[in-house]
């Protein structure tokens, strides 16, 4: 077995919703590919490029596969492995992405069930292209191979490919929440969903939660399935036959987002936002526009930090930047109008005349430079979601802050909370006066304590970046001996079984 958790002679095919590719058509009408970026890319490109493999994803460009064969050709050469592109046509994206995958699972999986659209063409086109993703990964998957499907908006191409008779070894992992049972069975289509996800051989889960729901939504909905085993990775025994299932929290890159802070051109741009704000900390925002983020909710918490607390006006400022995120679906244009509302009240209510401003916010995607610029200069970070898989911001801010004398505030509802806990101050984001409250406590916060808790926060993700992830997720694909798998919280005990009716 070698060290990526792969036997020698099998193949790695993976599977996502978009290619680590995008492509664009340039004036002369040729394509090009660029690359993509994000952890799931970071991570999985030097193993495909070790070992060779195959990635299968849609391109987001609307030509045909046909048109874009060269630049994928192309693509696939430089990087060391293969891309195969699965075509998507209008209907497709707007009722498997936007509709099913965005519409009906991300707001379900998120306990949003109100925003919920359960239109039964969604679904039909979420199992048509769920089965076009597996016709694409079919010729390149043999028996013996492992094919690694990720996230919600492909939890079918399993199911899909055993329908096909495909014998290679399949894994699936979900970047998000897994919802309760309670919130689990208002899905009209529940049954075909787990019965999808178990036919995967294994099945990975950001944290303990995450993995307990789907093990309780198998109880409840599947009839006969029991669990065995303790620790990260259990096996739930099904009429179908047997998955295992694991938690394996996602991280980043650790040392490239560390070595890039040490650059001088960021602590250049880190500098002028001091100069900027002088004589004050800085609290951070940094989100993607989304009604899981919890935006609306932390101006107000900022606003009641200010109320209560008057000897803070002019001690400290908030940057929120919102990542612009489907901007053509009404919901999302209401969340940018309430979320610049509430800016200009707070600093129509606090900001002194040519002086001190309450709120910078920003509306716009941020180079690499001014991420990077705006970690290191931030004293606080406020992250704050509703629910979220993991939160790989609050990974990148504490990889980021080298001096390490800043604070991390936490949603106790983010996937990363479960290992960032001990030096984070975790929250409740619906709670506004306790959010203020933390925020009052991070900027009385002692040296010695932000250092030591930072410091122990940075410590814990070098030893579990991605590509710790990565390996420990294909090693126990193949593991026989799933007792000898060790836990990835660090330090815990090992899980007790599931105490589960099932």
């Amino acid at each position: 077995m070698r060290s990526d958790g792969v036997t020698a002679r099998s193949r790695l095919v993976v599977v996502s919703n978009r290619l680590p590719f995008s492509f664009r058509r340039i004036e002369s009408g040729r394509w090009i590919a660029e690359p993509g970026s994000g952890g799931l890319v970071t991570a999985l490109m030097p193993v495909l490029r070790d070992r060779g493999g195959t990635w299968v994803g849609w391109s987001g460009a609307p030509g045909s596969a046909r048109e874009l064969s060269r630049a994928l050709g192309r693509a696939g050469r430089d990087a060391g492995y293969d891309l195969v592109a699965v075509p998507l046509d209008e209907d497709e994206v707007r009722d498997f992405y936007l509709g099913f995958s965005n519409e009906v699972v991300w707001p379900l999986f998120h306990d949003l069930v109100s925003l919920c659209r359960f239109d039964p063409a969604y679904w039909r086109s979420y199992e048509r292209v769920n089965r076009k993703y597996a016709r694409a990964v079919a010729p390149q998957a043999g028996r013996g191979d492992f094919v690694w499907v990720h996230d919600y908006h492909l939890m079918g191409v399993g199911a899909e490919l055993r329908g096909m008779g495909n014998e290679a070894r399949l894994g699936f992992f979900l970047h998000i929440p897994f919802p309760s049972p309670d919130m689990f069975m208002k899905l009209p289509w529940r049954a075909a969903v787990i019965e999808s996800l178990l036919r995967y051989d294994l099945v990975g889960f950001q944290t303990l939660r995450d993995r307990f729901n789907f093990v309780a939504c198998v109880a409840a909905f599947v009839s006969g399935a029991r669990v065995e085993g303790r620790g990260n990775v259990v096996t739930v025994h099904h009429p179908l036959g047997k998955t295992r299932v694991g938690t394996f929290p996602i991280s980043i890159d650790y040392n490239a987002f560390m070595r890039a802070a040490h650059d001088e051109a960021v602590a250049e741009k880190a500098r002028e936002l001091h100069t900027l704000l002088p004589r004050r900390k800085l609290v951070l925002g940094i989100d993607r526009l989304d009604y899981t983020k919890g935006i609306a909710l932390r101006l107000r918490a900022f606003q009641a930090l200010l109320e209560k607390h008057p000897h803070l006006r002019g001690q400290l400022s908030l940057l929120q930047v919102v990542v612009p995120s489907r901007e053509t679906i009404p919901e999302y244009e209401r969340m940018r109008s309430e979320i610049e509302q509430l800016v200009g009240r707070i600093n129509g209510q606090f900001a002194r005349p040519g002086g001190w401003v309450p709120v910078w916010f920003e509306y716009r995607s941020l180079t690499r430079l001014e991420l990077l610029a705006y970690y290191r200069a931030a004293d606080i970070a406020l992250i704050t979601p509703l629910k979220d898989g993991m939160n790989l911001v609050a990974k990148e801010y504490c990889a980021c802050s080298i001096e390490e004398d800043c604070v991390l505030i936490l949603s106790e509802f983010a996937g990363a909370a479960d290992q960032l806990g001990a030096g984070a101050l975790l929250v409740n984001p619906f709670d506004i006066e306790g959010v203020a409250e933390a925020l009052r406590e991070a900027h009385e916060m002692a040296e010695p304590d932000r250092v030591a808790r930072m410091r122990a926060m940075r410590r814990s993700i070098r030893r579990q970046d991605v590509f710790w992830w990565v390996d420990s997720f294909l090693q126990a694909a193949i593991a026989r001996d799933l007792r000898a798998f060790p836990s990835p919280h660090e330090g815990a005990e090992s899980a007790p079984p599931e105490q589960l009716p099932i």
